[in-house]
This record gives structure tokens, sequence and C-alpha cells, in this order.
């Protein structure tokens, strides 16, 4: 079951020869595209394993593998755009917890999912490692959203 033209309209980076790296935090850069299995229930995982920004205090580098995981509504999340998202996060001063949440925050925005978890494993610095977990769930989801916070605590993600 190929996709239609008509289906790739909003598509407008995946082939793009010329793509622009944003050098500001843009999450304008994020696309989505019909998911055509709403009726089944997925896990869709990204593993994003160079994530950088900006600390707010001092300007310097911060360094993260980000994991996101969602279960699609009817919009899915077009990964190159993700890939550029993300990259725009690269000269943006904010604490490594305010980066998972808004991330988590801007692709509730996007897609509305039926449930979404963002993880973020910063490198030390300083002696300290930083694994902050934010997630999101429709009332369908909330005992798994309970479930997966539960789970992040207890075991320190």
């Amino acid at each position: 079951m190929s996709r239609e033209d008509s289906e790739l309209e909003g598509i407008t980076l995946l082939g793009d020869a010329h793509t622009h790296y944003p050098d500001q935090y843009a999450p304008e850069v994020l696309e989505t595209f019909k998911n055509k299995h709403p009726e089944n229930e997925y896990l869709v995982t990204f593993n994003c394993p160079e994530f950088t920004s900006l600390c707010p205090k001092t300007g310097q580098p911060d360094f993260a593998r980000i994991v996101i995981q969602y279960i699609p509504g009817e919009d899915m999340v077009e990964s190159k755009s993700l890939k550029l998202y993300l990259f725009s996060f690269r000269n943006h001063g904010d604490f490594h917890e305010d980066c998972v949440n808004i991330i988590m925050k801007d692709l509730v925005r996007l897609m509305n999912p039926r449930y979404l978890e963002v993880k973020g494993f910063f490198t030390p610095r300083g002696g300290i490692a930083i694994h902050p977990f934010a997630n999101y769930a429709d009332e369908e989801h909330r005992n798994l959203a309970a479930a997966r916070m539960a789970t992040a605590m207890s075991t320190n993600i």
C-alpha cells in the first residue's frame, strides 16, 4: 500500500537537496504525515544520539541522547523535520529539563498523539549526569503514562 502523491503534499524537507539547518530554536520546521494505520496501536521510537543545546547561564554546550517514543493518532512526525527541529536547539540556551519538556510539548501540539514520552540522557558535566523524563497521554492512555513515570522513577531511566 504505497502513499499517493497527495498524501505527501505537506512533506517539503524530505528529498530537498538544499536543506537549511536552522541556527535558532525552530518548532515551525516540524512536519507531519497521516498515519495510514490509525486503527492499530503501535509504538514509534526515535533515538537521537547527537542532541546539543547550551547552558542558559554559562553558554557552554550540553550533549545528550534524546529518545522519543509515541503511539500515533492521526498524524505522525516526519523524521527529517524532527532532525532539523532537534538541530535547532544547538544555539538554544535552556536547562536539560526545559529542553525535554519543550520537545514533548511541541510534538504533542504537532501530532496530538495517543501517548508520547521524551527522555534525555545528558552527558555528565561537573560530575553530574541529568536524565529528565516527560510524558503525555490522552484520556485512554493515562494509566500507561502513570506506569511509565513510575518505572522511570524507580529505574532512574
